[in-house]
């Protein structure tokens, strides 16, 4: 008995396959995506399937897109899975997922949907910087996430002391009214 889990590869039509990696049935029916493509984007999906039932369902979408920096309303979501779900059950099979990078290139997606969000976002040439550098991406864009969210957390700072300098002039200022008043009466 393994105790590593197992990712379940999805076929062409979201069925469970037996062989472990990606099968080749689903690599020779998705000939236009190249199987580096294919394999850099399996990784991507493992890494949100928090049920590692080989679907993306609402949830992990959501998470998905909240890691990636452009969260989307529950409706939203909704329409994103439900403008590539073929087979109607709710959530991404990996193929379904695919879907959205094969429309994107078609300019098959509309330019202020989830689902454009979610190409643009992950857009790289696998093909032109490898596996690695798909890695390397991916890992860029949690860095700039992380820069960002650095970043708010100053402003927030900044902010906050803004506030508190404001409430100490307002608090000296009542201050000096009390004293005014004092000595004007």
């Amino acid at each position: 008995v393994s105790s590593k889990r197992s990712f379940p590869s999805v076929g062409v039509t979201g069925e469970h396959c037996k062989t472990g990696g990606i099968s080749s049935h689903f690599s020779a029916k998705a000939a236009e995506e190249s199987h580096v493509v294919v394999t850099a984007t399996s990784v991507w999906v493992r890494r949100y399937d928090a049920g590692r039932d080989g679907f993306i369902d609402l949830m992990e979408l959501k998470l998905m897109m909240e890691k990636l920096g452009a969260p989307q309303t529950h409706l939203g979501l909704k329409s994103m899975i439900k403008e590539v779900d073929e087979d109607f059950d709710g959530k991404l099979s990996f193929r379904e997922f695919l879907l959205i990078f094969h429309k994107a290139a078609a300019g098959e997606l509309q330019e202020d949907s989830g689902l454009m969000a979610l190409a643009k976002l992950s857009e790289i040439d696998v093909a032109l910087e490898g596996v690695k550098g798909a890695k390397d991406f991916f890992e860029a864009k949690v860095r700039a996430l992380a820069s960002a969210s650095k970043f708010e957390a100053e402003l927030k700072a900044e902010q906050e002391e803004r506030k508190q300098e404001e409430e100490k002039r307002r608090l000296r200022q009542a201050a000096f009214q009390e004293l005014k008043a004092t000595f004007s009466t």
